[in-house]
């Protein structure tokens, strides 16, 4: 973590700012008990295959990587996880009449558990929360689908046409909602703050909106616990536990 004084700048460069954007990744959600990715513990790293399921051609291609990914949707730590400080913290500066968005990279849906205004956050990647057709674009509750796996769906098909259903998420080869990219970058040029929390800045184009805010005139905040690419844009580079940084950033205590 930086310097005393380092953080407490940085608390009032956020407290003077009116218009906060929020650029939010896996860091923020891993004290709920969702791993990150590429993190020291994170679910790549101590399991390079397991990067196959995000990845769209795999994921068409080889009937095993869809069998493995239901598998994993059934475990999945989102279904039992609970928002933290860190989440809850946005809800307060969203209550402030300052946040302008929380542009996420989450799939979790824990920025509305914790009570973010659904038309304020900006799911990037998309939900868990949904299956997809990838042949007719069939969609609806993830639920359902994995019920029918409890009942020995090991694969289920697309009920309207018979295709391969995936959940509503952006996985590597599948370009962004175009409207909900709109949204974000939107949010980036028209913010005075942009704060990341908890994203390494690796996967475009998310990250690109960073410097999309930086060269809108928006001062940027990194919270992230390891280095990211865009660290040079930052007027602050702060490392620690979201759960505690985050609420002494937006409240000051």
């Amino acid at each position: 973590m930086r310097a005393a004084d380092d953080v407490a700048d940085a608390v009032a460069t956020v407290a003077a700012a009116s218009r906060i954007a929020v650029l939010s990744g896996a860091g923020i959600s891993t004290e709920s008990g969702i791993p990150d990715f590429r993190g020291p513990d994170g679910l790549w790293t101590r399991d390079p295959g397991s990067e196959r399921m995000s990845n769209l051609q795999a994921y068409r291609d080889d009937p095993a990587v869809r069998l493995r990914s239901w598998r994993a949707r059934l475990a999945h730590p989102a279904w039992e996880a609970r928002p933290n400080a860190a989440h809850r913290s946005l809800v307060a500066l969203e209550e402030a009449g300052r946040l302008r968005a929380i542009l996420t990279q989450n799939i979790d849906g824990l920025h509305q558990r914790a009570g973010s205004g659904p038309d304020l956050v900006v799911e990037l990647h998309g939900s868990i929360f949904d299956t997809v057709c990838l042949s007719c674009g069939d969609r609806r509750p993830m639920r359902a689908a994995l019920e029918r796996v409890e009942a020995g769906e090991a694969d289920p098909p697309c009920l309207e046409c018979g295709g391969i259903l995936k959940s509503a998420t952006i996985s590597f080869g599948q370009a962004l909602d175009v409207e909900v990219l709109a949204r974000a970058r939107d949010a980036a040029v028209t913010c005075d703050l942009l704060l990341v929390a908890g994203s390494s800045l690796a996967v475009q184009p998310a990250a690109g909106l960073v410097g999309l805010a930086a060269r809108a005139g928006a001062t940027v905040v990194i919270c992230n616990g390891s280095e990211t690419p865009y660290d040079r844009l930052a007027a602050f580079v702060l490392r620690d536990q979201l759960g505690t940084l985050l609420p002494v950033l937006v409240t000051g205590s």
